[in-house]
């Protein structure tokens, strides 16, 4: 494969065809250099995507370059086809668990994983025109689509069409990269850049990496039936969440069928007619047939290729080196994105982009230590968090209170069978200033908003718990911490100036 081809899309259906027609159309032509630009981004990911149409919308004359599918992970491999495939899961979950609600399923209902991937691939189709070429084009931006490597500091090479700029952003992202796995090059194996091209169930599926990928594929394969074995290197699930919330996502996959396999020891891939999986866990010894195995764990950054040494830019196997001000080591390049933030999510690489448009073409000092990130994984609960966690606090010699309010007293959670789930916030000892908060719950994503809304604008848990949230609402939860925290305002002392002030007033 050379730099410019990627792989087909498949299947080759009428919604793939879609799909790519708008983010890599066969048919497109790219335009003739109009002088030099003020900005050129290279990749057409959510970081460069942002920037490009930030800069053009400003009055910037911009170039975007991308040699495979506008959109990026989100859109293709990543949050936008995962999430169809989570959402079809738990219907099916749903569907199994009617009977608790009075609802009566017939036995034997039929989960059609073809039907169910092809929605998927259905409604990423009908996304794809926001990320198009042709969208671009009419914001007033170059597209050329091809590979982009540097020449010199002031000129970019799309396959033999020179482009030059006065500004230049990098935001090729990052790719799967699967670890050192004895026998893994010996079979076949999926990522999550090929895992959504499935139409057929494995009947027993592999996940190697209980991270957030490897956590929502194991149990969304296992609520559409699949058996499925997940395998992790460190204690438990999610390492480097809280480990009072993980615990709780970790209960709720393991009931919907997945096999933990966590302090996976001596790990081996083989092939013997098909996929064996073979692992120590807890002392006991695992020797699984799989029809597919899903790498779930590793990320390499997308520097290849753009001749980066040439300009001058740093970079290692974690990606390009950046200022706090998303500058490179040459000060006319600057990094959005996945290709050199820890913070992989598309979201932020969204806000990166914004920090790089006020800085590279108006002289900001934006920083991207400034960002408040939340982030969330998708599972069912979900699990949400923003900020500093209890230990990160403790490391960095930062003495916190904790509230905690757990949803089997949230009256709404309790209706809706979501009583396995806690809002947990840490303030600043002595005050309501919020540090951090962790969430887990059925909508955790959207609930942590809130907090991060709190902790950007400097408002303490306190206000949180004076502002009135509708009622019943698993949000409430959020207000019932704030309630907490005003409560161990009122001292013996103030009790005691209270209880002078109504005996005087009787």
């Amino acid at each position: 494969m050379t730099d410019t081809e990627f792989a087909q899309l498949l299947p080759n259906d009428e919604h793939n065809q879609r799909l790519e027609a708008n983010v890599h159309p066969p048919d497109w032509i790219n335009p003739t250099p109009s002088g030099p630009y003020n900005i050129v981004v290279i990749g057409a990911g959510t970081a460069g995507l942002v920037t490009a149409a930030g800069a053009a919308g400003l009055g910037a004359k911009v170039a975007l370059i991308e040699r495979s599918l506008m959109g990026g992970d989100c859109l293709i491999v990543g949050c936008v086809p995962s999430k169809g495939v989570i959402s079809a899961a738990r219907v099916a979950a749903a569907v199994t668990h009617a009977r608790e609600f009075g609802v009566e399923v017939p036995d034997g209902v039929n989960i059609n994983f073809a039907a169910a991937m092809e929605r998927m691939r259905k409604q990423r189709a009908r996304i794809s025109p926001n990320d198009s070429a042709a969208r671009f084009r009419d914001l007033g931006i170059d597209v050329f689509l091809g590979q982009g490597h540097f020449v010199d500091a002031r000129t970019i090479d799309v396959d033999g069409t020179k482009l030059t700029f006065s500004r230049a952003v990098i935001a090729t992202g990052a790719r799967a990269a699967a670890p050192a796995i004895a026998g893994l090059d010996g079979v076949e194996y999926l990522t999550n850049e090929s895992l959504f091209s499935l139409t057929e169930l494995p009947r027993r599926f592999g996940v190697i990496g209980a991270g957030p990928i490897g956590c929502e594929m194991a149990q969304a394969f296992a609520r559409l039936g699949a058996d499925v074995f997940l395998v992790e290197a460190e204690h438990g699930i999610l390492p480097r969440e809280d480990r009072d919330a993980a615990a709780i996502v970790q209960s709720a996959i393991e009931r919907d069928g997945v096999k933990l396999l966590c302090c996976g020891q001596e790990l081996k891939i083989t092939n013997s007619g098909g996929i064996r999986l073979t692992v120590e866990s807890h002392g006991r010894s695992y020797d699984e047939p799989l029809d597919q195995l899903l790498v779930a764990v590793g990320r390499a950054p997308n520097v290849e290729s753009l001749n980066l040494e040439a300009v001058g830019v740093d970079y290692d196997r974690k990606g390009v080196t950046v200022s706090d001000r998303l500058q490179t080591t040459n000060p006319r390049i600057y990094a959005a994105g996945d290709i050199c933030s820890p913070y992989q999510f598309t979201h932020a690489a969204d806000f990166m982009a914004r920090i790089v448009i006020q800085n590279a073409l108006f002289k900001g000092r934006k920083k991207a230590s400034a960002l408040t990130i939340p982030w969330c994984t998708y599972t069912s609960p979900e699990i949400a968090h923003v900020g500093m966690y209890e230990k990160e606090a403790a490391d960095k010699a930062i003495d916190v209170d904790t509230y905690e309010q757990h949803f089997r007293d949230v009256y709404r959670a309790i209706l809706e069978g979501d009583e396995d789930g806690v809002a947990k916030v840490h303030v600043k000892k002595g005050t309501d200033r919020i540090v951090g908060a962790t969430i887990v719950a059925r909508h955790a994503g959207d609930l942590i908003s809130e907090v991060t809304l709190a902790m950007t604008h400097g408002l303490g848990l306190s206000q949180i718990g004076a502002t009135i949230h509708p009622y019943p609402t698993q949000a409430d939860a959020i207000r019932q911490l704030g309630d907490q925290y005003n409560r161990t305002r009122l001292t013996p002392f103030v009790k005691g100036m209270f209880a002078k002030w109504l005996a005087w007033t009787r």
